[in-house]
């Protein structure tokens, strides 16, 4: 197979990440390599920094064979703002275009493009172009459907909302400058079945092909012994209101069957701590490598989900299948169709539907490996990297056919049979 030459192109990536999207981009980045291709991410590094207020975690590149462009600018703040109030690249526009207009992409796929380009990077360049929606940013301004910072969204009131998320309204969005730029991606890929149909119901006109999202296949955690010294469930992820863990604590407040380990952190800890007061079942882990992260997966009763707001995907839930953990999730957004696809959890829409389902998981370990044993041959047929890039390459070989690039069509068409 002749190996192409693909453009990733994000606002984030790692060690210039808060987490999610850019790890994404990463894993599909490194799974190309693998595969023959040659790989070049163009990410923003002011928007880590800024965002952020600290240089990043000291992480030398690793030997990975992905090539990596880091944009910065004398004037980071002012050209994150530029971009963010005007919908295109305006410090870093001309190396934009040059980096991405000399030709020599044959795909250039577009991710959390919001601070590096905003819609106006989507026209630069030549090539088979694609888009991911990692969140929801085409059809929201905050990225995420949450509304005045306290409720899922069930219809537009974009102004008010985005002066709750403090943040000063996108002048761009007003001028159809969004649908125009897309006209130059030639498709668009959703995580899940729900984020398709949240575009489309919030009035993206444009069809979406569902890839979900996946991890490396061979990944899993090696066995060692528990991080804690009693049974328990885990929480893992960032603590915000929208993550849901309030509901969670309360579960485990009195007369718990087992301890709940809440591993990350964030601006509710405080307020989430003040709720767990007096119940030595909740335990505060803090935040830790993704590694340890893992190990806290795999020796758990099961994982807890309990985000109240719209994810595009899940992969809180399939880092727990891939350790052979059972999930609860919260009946919202994407779960529903990863945990009955899986068969390997429950589901939750109360309080008390969330207690019974800890109560049955803890005290059934029959139970409870079946909903592990199931997770894991799920994550192994739906959601490993060998079972989701397939479907990768499926994309571009219909667009390339369509488009009549008949050398890129056939330089996928094994990877994507």
């Amino acid at each position: 197979m002749s190996g192409l030459r693909f453009a990733l192109v994000t606002t984030f990536y790692p060690p210039y990440n808060f987490g999610g999207d850019g790890i994404a981009v990463q894993r599909l980045a490194r799974a190309l390599v693998r595969r023959g291709h040659h790989v070049t991410v163009i990410h923003d590094a002011d928007a880590y920094e800024a965002l952020s207020g600290t240089p990043p975690p000291a992480d030398p590149d690793p030997a990975d064979g992905v090539e990596v462009v880091r944009l910065h600018t004398v004037l980071p703040t002012l050209s994150l703002l530029l971009t963010q109030q005007l919908g295109r690249p305006v410090v870093n526009g001309g190396r934009l275009s040059r980096l991405l207009g000399e030709g020599r992409f044959d795909v250039i796929h577009y991710h959390n493009v919001s601070l590096i380009g905003g819609p106006g990077v989507l026209a630069l360049g030549r090539g088979l172009k694609l888009y991911t929606a990692h969140e929801h940013w085409l059809v929201c301004p905050t990225h995420v459907l949450w509304r005045h910072r306290r409720e899922p969204c069930t219809g537009r009131q974009c102004l008010r909302c985005q002066l709750r998320h403090r943040r000063p309204p996108q002048l761009w969005r007003y001028t159809g400058l969004l649908g125009r730029r897309l006209d130059h991606v030639d498709a668009l890929i959703a995580l899940s079945e729900f984020s398709r149909d949240k575009h489309r119901e919030f009035g993206l006109a444009r069809p979406m092909t569902v890839v979900p999202g996946f991890l490396p296949s061979e990944d899993r955690t090696p066995a060692g012994p528990p991080p804690h010294p009693r049974p328990y469930f885990v929480f893992a992820g960032r603590l915000t209101r929208m993550k849901g863990l309030a509901d969670v604590i309360g579960a485990f407040r009195e007369g718990p069957p087992a301890d709940l380990l809440v591993v990350g952190a964030g601006e509710e800890e405080p307020a989430l701590r003040a709720l767990a007061a007096g119940s030595a079942a909740v335990r505060f882990v803090g935040q830790v490598p993704a590694r340890a992260v893992a190990a806290y997966c795999r020796h758990a009763l099961a994982a807890i989900v309990p985000s109240v707001g719209y994810e595009t995907f899940g992969f809180v839930l399939i880092e727990a299948f891939r350790e052979g953990t059972p999930v609860i999730a919260r009946a919202i957004g994407p779960f529903p169709e990863i945990v009955r696809r899986s068969g390997g959890g429950e589901l939750f829409a109360t309080p008390a539907e969330l207690a019974a389902a800890v109560r049955r998981i803890a005290g059934d370990p029959a139970y409870r490996d079946r909903l592990g044993r199931n997770g894991y041959a799920a994550f192994r047929a739906y959601w490993t990297e060998d079972a989701v890039m397939p479907q990768y390459f499926a994309v571009i070989r219909r667009v390339a056919e369509a488009k009549g690039l008949d050398r890129i069509a056939r330089a996928v068409q094994v990877e994507a049979a």
